[in-house]
């Protein structure tokens, strides 16, 4: 039988829709939202125990003492768990959801009591939304009103309408007939029968029919937390994600307490409205004992109002006296102005800890941050539509390659700031002869013929799916289950405490690995590609909406160990202090605030040492000059008083030791300057490499053929004028050239060496680069005269020049106890190749005498740089 294309029947009526009424889909999002907005902020402002009180007054007017006792107990306990305000935020989803309910379905229900056409065509009607599974309206909520509460509310709108209506309707049609048509015998309108005989007479049956509205929109609003409903249902959906079987149970029982709350007093609700409820009380309260009648006390209505009107009085008082919680911009750094900023955010590991520190971060920055926690189908579509600014967690290019394709065109790409990770399936290293997806061939019976795998959306279950078994031949041999990965480590957990065979699906970093010994399976046909990095992603519109904010992202990195060391002090505060969490692993990293969040204009901060004057001494080659007046600027805006001064290398190495200059940073070691380092080490310290990948060699023009490395220079002495051109004859290099490497190539009777210095050698290469001639010069990398000529390195195939050099910077032995700070600063120091030639260019396009204005352009086009190299605080 052909496939029926119902889904895409569907899909091109929600686009139809998305497409034409778009302004209805906007109001209705803009008034639900309102509702919810202000409902929450009235629930939400009280302190818990206030408000606790609050419903427990309202629970002795309703039901009398016992209700209002556990009433407060109860709510106090939501309060112990830390579960109080996503309880208030779930109340306020359910009392609008249940207000925008109720006024559609008791309408509904009257019009099909009194039609039975109407009836008949509601019925299959509301079967259809009755046992429709409650997460499919999820979807075209999503589509049609974005993430966030509104979906949510929209989803348990439809989900709790059912029995409204039935109740409605069986309630009007229980009325007595005969009652009915003595009211119109006597001439009574069919409008006042309804509202005088038949809706009275009805009203336990309706407030029934209300009473289960609110439970199954109870049961909906915790679903919709995988769209960004928030309240107790992001609790139990974090729970879910992270295996976390404290936070799930405290989320259930606010879960519980809060459905009874509502149960049992939509129930007492029904009785002291309706006129048959009040007549049975009565006659229980004439009936009941003395002490019973204590139990059965129920104040007054005037009583209760007052009551709660008190208790709303002094926590609006409250409320006003309380200082702003949360992080506070500090002066002169509020960027912000308050603006708020929607984060979202995956319940994996690095997505909470990176969420929570950039909402952190910006807070500091004087933002207003609303973190929120999606499923990643929903994140990404929250993007796409402009409701989520932005997301820290996106695998690409292969996890989430299917949400990247789909939404892409709609999302900006801040840049990468973790990498690479893997994908891959893992087995315990109990399980033997088992070390790649190959050797699972034709052992299903030993895993039960699957592999435990995570949701079913994920980009490494489709990457499973559609490449990786097929490629191996396991796609029928094996069973990939669906789930969770809450469900798959669980399945982990109880496997490994066995010692079963289990193959799960895994990802690198994960700290499974850490907890159990785990083999990651070797993928040798590449079937999951190449490894993802984590992405920053944002809605297409933010980077010109906050251009500062993303301008930090686009800069954003973490290495590993940062990584880990976030991750475990998020773990370690537990769920619901994350961001003390954060705070607590900030306080650990002095300075990093400034360098992820750069506040522009602001003054730098002066460091512990401030107002200490510092000699820094250089000779004139490139990197030298480079980066000490690099230090020199970081280190007057660290309040320090640096002085400069230029010398040939040996005076450097002789003053150093004396300890007339306190440090330098450019000692090529263990090579080129190793003549200096072994006369004069016991004198100095070594502070550490902050470049490498160094090397020492001889160039010429590209234009000069059939040379290529030293050996071909031999011979050809008469082409280069017999000389090779070299730099200040105190250098090591020049040393190294005329003692080891001319002689080893046999060339030290054919050519000289020119001594000079580092711009003469630069000028002769110039005017012969200018006129096509031949020349030989001694250079070394890195330099920027490799990308302002097209030079040959000359290869030194006997590695007569040795091993590369590291950069180092160096000082006097007694640095460490007179600088402790600038030390510290020093030995952690690291500049890429980028920097240091963006950095060399910028001085040399500058001119002689304009160092210092070059190298503080340059510090302004790499915002943070300063608070990189000498973060505040931070020791050796």
């Amino acid at each position: 039988m052909p496939r029926l294309p119902l889904g895409d029947w569907v899909d091109s009526a929600v686009a139809f829709l998305q497409h034409h009424l778009a302004w209805l889909f906007d109001a209705v999002s803009t008034v639900v939202s309102a509702m919810y907005n202000g409902l929450d902020a009235v629930l939400s402002a009280p302190a818990p125990l206030l408000m606790a009180g609050i419903l427990a007054v309202l629970a002795l007017w309703l039901r009398g003492v016992t209700a209002a006792v556990l009433t407060f107990a109860g709510f106090a306990l939501v309060d112990s768990v830390e579960q109080w305000g996503p309880a208030m935020q779930t109340l306020s989803l359910v009392l609008v959801a249940t207000v925008i309910t109720v006024v559609l379905a008791v309408p509904l229900g009257i019009w099909a009591a009194r039609r039975s056409g109407v009836s008949a065509v509601l019925r299959p009607v509301l079967d259809f939304m009755q046992t429709m599974p409650a997460f499919v309206y999820l979807i075209p909520g999503i589509f049609f009103f974005g993430v966030g509460t509104v979906p949510g509310i929209i989803a348990t709108i439809v989900f709790a309408m059912p029995p409204g209506v039935r109740m409605t309707e069986l309630g009007i049609r229980q009325v007595d007939g005969e009652l009915v048509e003595a009211a119109e015998a006597f001439g009574t309108t069919s409008r006042n029968t309804l509202l005088r005989v038949q809706l009275p007479l009805a009203l336990p049956t309706i407030l029934a029919g209300i009473n289960q509205v609110i439970m199954l929109a109870l049961s909906m609003v915790v679903i919709a937390g995988m769209v960004g409903g928030g309240g107790l249902g992001a609790s139990v959906f974090t729970a879910i994600s992270q295996v976390n079987v404290g936070l799930g149970f405290e989320g259930g029982i606010a879960v519980v307490i809060l459905a009874m709350y509502l149960d049992r007093m939509t129930g007492a609700l029904g009785s002291q409205v309706s006129p048959l409820g009040r007549r049975a009380l009565a006659k229980a309260a004439a009936t009941a004992g003395r002490g019973a009648r204590i139990f059965r006390y129920r104040p007054h209505t005037a009583v209760a109002v007052v009551g709660v009107v008190a208790l709303a009085l002094v926590a609006g008082g409250m409320h006003l006296a309380d200082r702003p919680g949360g992080t506070q911009a500090a002066a002169g750094s509020d960027v912000g102005k308050g603006r708020t900023i929607h984060l979202g955010y995956i319940s994996w590991d690095e997505g909470v800890a990176t969420s929570f520190l950039w909402k952190e971060i910006l807070e500091r920055r004087g933002y207003h941050v609303d973190a929120a926690t999606y499923d990643v189908g929903a994140l990404y579509t929250g993007m796409a539509d402009g409701r989520v600014d932005f997301e820290t967690d996106s695998w690409l290019p292969t996890t989430h390659a299917q949400y990247w394709q789909r939404y892409g065109k709609d999302l900006a790409d801040l840049g990468s700031w973790y990498g690479p990770t893997s994908l891959e399936v893992s087995v315990p290293s109990y399980v033997k002869d088992v070390h790649s997806l190959a050797d699972l061939k034709g052992r299903a019976s030993q895993f039960g013929g699957r592999i435990i795998g995570i949701e079913p959306g994920a980009g490494e279950m489709n990457l499973l799916k559609s490449k990786v078994l097929p490629a191996y031949g396991l796609d029928k041999e094996y069973q990939l289950t669906t789930g969770s990965t809450a469900s798959m480590l669980a399945q982990l957990a109880r496997s490994y405490a066995k010692h079963e065979p289990v193959a799960v699906v895994l990802w690198s970093p994960h700290w499974a690995y850490s907890k159990y010994q785990l083999t990651k399976l070797a993928d040798p046909k590449g079937a999951f590609g190449t490894g993802d990095r984590l992405h920053t992603l944002a809605a297409k519109g933010f980077p010109a909406k906050e251009p500062v904010v993303a301008g930090w992202l686009k800069k954003f990195h973490l290495g590993e160990a940062d990584l880990s060391s976030l991750e475990a002090a998020v773990q370690d505060a537990g769920q619901g202090h994350e961001q003390q969490g954060v705070r607590t692993w900030l306080d650990k990293h002095p300075g990093l605030v400034d360098e992820l969040a750069p506040v522009p204009g602001a003054a730098p901060a002066h460091g512990k040492d401030a107002g200490e004057a510092v000699s820094l001494g250089y000779f004139p080659w490139d990197e030298s000059v480079a980066t000490t007046y690099l230090w020199k600027d970081v280190l007057q805006a660290r309040g320090y008083r640096p002085r400069v001064q230029q010398y040939d290398v040996g005076a450097m190495f002789t003053a150093m030791a004396g300890g007339q200059i306190d440090m330098e940073t450019d000692g090529w070691l263990p090579n080129a300057q190793k003549q200096y380092w072994d006369r004069y080490h016991d004198d100095l310290t070594d502070l550490g490499a902050w470049y490498d990948r160094t090397s020492l060699e001889i160039s010429v023009p590209s234009y000069v053929k059939d040379v290529h490395s030293l050996a071909d220079l031999k011979g050809r002495a008469s082409q280069f004028g017999g000389r090779i051109i070299g730099i200040e004859p105190g250098t090591g290099e020049m040393n190294l050239l005329k003692s080891k490497v001319l002689p080893a190539y046999g060339l030290d009777k054919e050519y000289t060496v020119t001594e000079g210095s580092s711009p003469s050698m630069l000028a002769q290469l110039a005017r012969s680069y200018a006129k096509h001639e031949p020349v030989a010069v001694v250079l070394w990398s890195p330099h920027w005269a490799y990308s302002k000529y097209q030079l040959t390195k000359l290869a030194d195939p006997k590695g007569a020049f040795g091993d590369t050099n590291q950069i180092h910077a160096l000082a006097h032995t007694g640095f460490e106890r007179k600088f402790p700070e600038l030390n510290g600063w020093l030995r952690h120091w690291h500049m890429s190749e980028a920097q240091l030639g963006g950095l060399e260019k910028q001085i040399q396009e500058a001119g002689p005498g304009h160092e210092e204005q070059a190298v503080k352009a340059w510090i302004d086009a790499h915002p943070g740089i300063v608070d990189e190299m000498a973060p505040v605080g931070a020791t050796a």
